[in-house]
């Protein structure tokens, strides 16, 4: 892998001074900048280091020659495996070629061997939070704040920590702490808007877009994110200032697919729905290329779960597994109405809401053990040759791992990850006990609605209308095959129905989850608890009929959608309902 070359950048410090580099690179972090940032880190490496070998290491990497550091370091460590010099700028190179879990693991040597290495430390908890290791990474952010408190750099890192692992007020603290200190970082003004926005803080979090766009009036991001509250209309002005950005120059892919997404929920909310369709169409081409999503891998698991999965695979698994209670699983499709769904079920007494997990996902994943396309691993035939003791095993992990999130002392709490759907078996054999509700919308409200929609990460099928068609429709055939292989064991919601008649929807909700009725569910939009999804702000509203035939507005460019789901469409909700 070639990287970027330091010297692309001129040198702003001396080349020998270590800390001048070190300060260049948190500076340029602080302001987002992550390939300066990297490249100064490089060039602090290479001013810390005396000894030939490691120079010329160091030299490969500041250069970009990614495979001629990789062999200097590593012949450096067979001959001194302990050297914290060289165990720092292997994780270096590890950490700038997408590999954080071996960045991690040299920098705890490292750390073992120096614990009082400042730079090592940061690096070692930036890899602990690329991971996902949130809570690991708050415990390391924390140490060196406490060392060094006016440090911002630390402060964020703890802050974005504590985002993951949803301690949102202290996540709002942290940030405003920075910004108090460096109040020109539009980077930093648009995380605490994403926090604010979470605990249902709306007007703050809508003057802290505003005052990030104020300080970077093309930061893509921004505009999307003040877009996607969905309850701040965009006025003609924002429509001509995120025009304007788009010529700017310096506007990489990654701001200019945000702000088409941006434009687009403008356009639509002014009733241009040309103008709207267009927009969403350019964002979504822009992240479809840099995203690749191949729709027979996901066809291609369905067939492996129907033919493995059968209602005597089960039967002959019955009692394995873990036998707590504890998760309900919310599956589906992304804008299918669950955060509506998880929102009823957390104000319920016993529910605590979490928020959408990456635990099964991660197990699913470690069975498989490809490295390349999921069809070439061994999940989930896999499943077929788990002892009951390893289905036990995975279970308890999965309930530890999600114990992080959990802030109450409710005895049931809710995992939303949407995707989960392609998991119901690994999920049902390592938890048998724990429910699993299936959150159902209109083929072409649902599809439509996540076209229209920027997702942080997993839902590459979501940026093409006839993947978005195709994955829609394997998802029904799973669901299908599971209802007809564990009877009574899913409970699906029909989000229109829901809408249209809450009062019984909601009964029969708490019913499947062996709830009594609690009138604050219907009341859910009295719940401040924190919502992280894109429809936080509108489940903190009673529920509304208006938007469920938006995407009737866009039919002339849905073909892609109506033409492949058109029995679906027809029989809708025949066929969906338990």
């Amino acid at each position: 892998m070639t990287l970027a070359p330091a010297d692309r950048h001129p040198p702003a410090v001396p080349p020998t001074d270590a800390k001048g580099w070190g300060a260049l690179g948190d500076r340029l972090r602080l302001a987002g900048d992550v390939d300066g940032a990297d490249q100064a880190y490089a060039r602090q490496i290479r001013a810390s280091v005396t000894d030939p070998q490691l120079i010329a290491a160091a030299d490969a990497l500041c250069e970009g020659r990614a495979a001629d550091c990789h062999r200097l370091l590593n012949a450096r460590l067979a001959q001194r495996p302990d050297d914290v010099q060289a165990l720092w700028a292997f994780a270096e190179l590890a950490a700038r070629t997408g590999r954080p879990g071996d960045a991690e693991a040299l920098l705890s040597r490292a750390l073992a061997r120096a614990p009082g290495f400042t730079a090592a430390r940061y690096a070692y908890a930036m890899a602990l939070h690329h991971q996902g290791k949130a809570a690991l990474a708050v415990i390391q952010a924390d140490r060196l704040t406490a060392e060094d408190p006016s440090h911002p750099l630390y402060r964020q890192l703890g802050a974005a920590a504590r985002m993951q692992i949803g301690d949102y007020e202290a996540s709002a603290q942290a940030y405003r702490a920075v910004l108090d200190a460096h109040p020109g970082v539009a980077l930093t003004w648009m995380a605490y808007g994403h926090v604010l926005k979470t605990l249902g803080r709306q007007g703050e979090a809508i003057a802290a877009y505003r005052e990030a766009i104020r300080l970077r009036p093309g930061l893509g991001e921004a505009w999307w994110s003040l877009a996607n509250l969905k309850t701040e209309a965009l006025s003609r002005d924002d429509i001509a200032l995120m025009t304007a950005a788009l010529d700017r120059p310096d506007l990489g892919d990654e701001g200019r697919f945000h702000l088409q997404f941006a434009l687009g929920a403008a356009h639509e909310a002014a009733g241009d729905y040309a103008s709207a369709f267009q927009s969403y169409a350019d964002a979504n081409a822009l992240r479809r290329a840099a995203l690749p999503y191949d729709a027979d891998e996901t066809a291609i698991h369905v067939a492996r779960c129907k033919a493995l999965l059968s209602a005597s695979f089960f039967a002959a698994r019955a009692g394995g597994g873990c036998p707590r209670p504890d998760p309900i699983f919310i599956v589906g499709l992304p804008r299918s109405g669950s955060t509506l769904i998880e929102q009823i079920l957390a104000s319920h007494s016993q529910v605590e809401g979490t928020q959408e997990l990456p635990d099964v996902e991660v197990l699913a994943a470690r069975l498989g053990g490809h490295r390349g396309k999921p069809s070439e691993g061994v999940y989930p035939d896999i499943l077929a040759a788990l002892s009951a003791d390893e289905l036990r095993a995975l279970g308890e992990e999965y309930l530890q791992r999600a114990a992080v999130h959990r802030k109450t002392a409710a005895p049931l709490f809710i995992d939303k990850t949407p995707n989960n759907f392609a998991h119901i078996g690994l999920i049902r054999l390592m938890l048998p006990k724990a429910k699993i509700i299936d959150a159902r919308r209109h083929p072409i409200g649902c599809c439509f609605s996540a076209f229209k929609q920027h997702f942080a990460a997993g839902q590459a099928f979501s940026y093409g209308l006839t993947d978005l068609a195709r994955y829609y429709s394997d998802y029904v055939e799973l669901m299908a095959h599971f209802d007809a292989a564990l009877p009574g064991a899913i409970h699906r919601v029909i989000y229109e129905q829901m809408v249209a008649d809450p009062q019984t929807q909601v009964r029969q909700l708490l019913d499947h989850c062996g709830l009594p009725f609690e009138e604050a569910c219907l009341r859910f939009y009295e719940n401040d608890r924190a919502v992280r999804t894109a429809s936080s702000e509108q489940v903190r509203r009673p529920i509304f009929t208006d938007a469920t035939d938006h995407w009737r507005n866009f039919e002339p460019w849905l073909e892609p959608l109506t033409g492949y789901l058109r029995s679906l469409m027809d029989a809708y909700p025949k066929g969906a309902e338990f």
